[in-house]
C-alpha cells in the first residue's frame, strides 16, 4: 500500500456503518423481498452482518448458495421496498455533521464510494443539509463491477483531483479493507458498524478509530 505523504488531500468515506445507520432499513427491505420470494426471513443480526456487502452475496449469506437463482428477483425487491422506506429508516451518525464541517474547514476535500444508489445518498444529504458537503458520491449505478473492486474508489480519486498517496478511504467493513487495498490507497477502518478490529488485522491499515470524528485528532489531517 502507498504510505501516506502529508498533507491530507482528500478523504473518501464509505457510507453505511461509517456516516449512517440504515440498518432498520437494510432489514425491512431484506425481509419484503425475501417474503416475496417464499424464502424464510432472516434475523436481525444476521442481516445486519450483511451490511456492506452486495445484494447477490447477501442473499448467500442468509440463505444460501442453492437460492442464488432468486438473485436478481431479490435485488429488485430489495430496490423496490427501498425507494420507498430507506430514505426515511436511514439516520445519519449523531458526530456526521460536525465533523464533515471541520474537515471542510481543514480544506479537505471529502468524497463517498458506497454499494448504495448515489440517488439515495444524495436524498439523505439533501434531507440533512450536506449536499454541497461530498464533491464526489460514487454509488451502485456509476460503476460495471461493485466493491471490493477497486474502480469506484479509483473514479472518485480522479475526480477529486488526488493523488493516492495524499487520501484516506474510511470504511467499517473487510469489503471496504480489500477495496482500499486493491486501489492502493491508505485505509482506516472505523468499528461504527458491526465488524470486530480483529477482522482488520490482516491488512494493511493506516490506523483504527473508534467512529469518523477520530479522524479530527490525526496529526495527519490537522496538518
Amino acid at each position: 500500500m502507498r504510505r501516506l505523504k502529508p498533507p491530507v488531500q482528500a478523504i473518501i468515506f464509505d457510507f453505511d456503518y461509517t456516516l449512517a445507520d440504515s440498518s432498520e432499513g437494510v432489514i425491512e427491505c431484506i425481509n419484503f423481498a425475501l417474503d416475496k420470494l417464499g424464502l424464510p426471513l432472516a434475523a436481525d443480526a444476521e442481516i445486519r452482518k450483511t451490511i456492506g456487502l452486495s445484494l447477490p452475496d447477501a442473499l448467500v449469506m442468509l440463505v444460501g448458495e442453492e437460492h442464488t437463482q432468486h438473485s436478481d428477483a431479490f435485488a429488485q425487491l430489495f430496490v423496490e421496498r427501498a425507494d420507498e422506506v430507506m430514505t426515511d429508516m436511514t439516520e445519519l451518525f449523531d458526530i456526521v455533521p460536525e465533523t464533515v464541517t471541520a474537515l471542510q474547514k481543514l480544506g479537505i476535500r471529502l468524497g463517498i464510494v458506497t454499494l448504495k444508489y448515489r440517488y439515495r445518498i444524495e436524498s439523505i444529504l439533501r434531507r440533512e443539509q450536506l449536499t454541497d458537503a461530498f464533491e464526489v458520491i460514487i454509488g451502485f449505478e456509476d460503476v460495471s463491477e461493485q466493491k471490493p473492486n477497486p474502480s469506484g474508489l479509483l473514479t472518485a480519486v480522479e475526480k477529486l483531483e488526488c493523488a493516492r498517496q495524499n487520501c484516506f478511504y474510511v470504511g467499517d467493513s473487510v469489503t471496504d479493507a480489500k477495496t482500499a487495498q486493491q486501489a492502493n490507497i491508505n485505509f482506516i477502518p472505523v468499528l461504527s458498524g458491526v465488524t470486530p478490529r480483529a477482522a482488520f488485522e490482516d491488512y494493511d491499515v493506516y490506523t483504527v478509530l473508534k467512529d469518523v470524528s477520530e479522524l479530527l485528532n490525526l496529526e495527519s489531517v490537522r496538518r
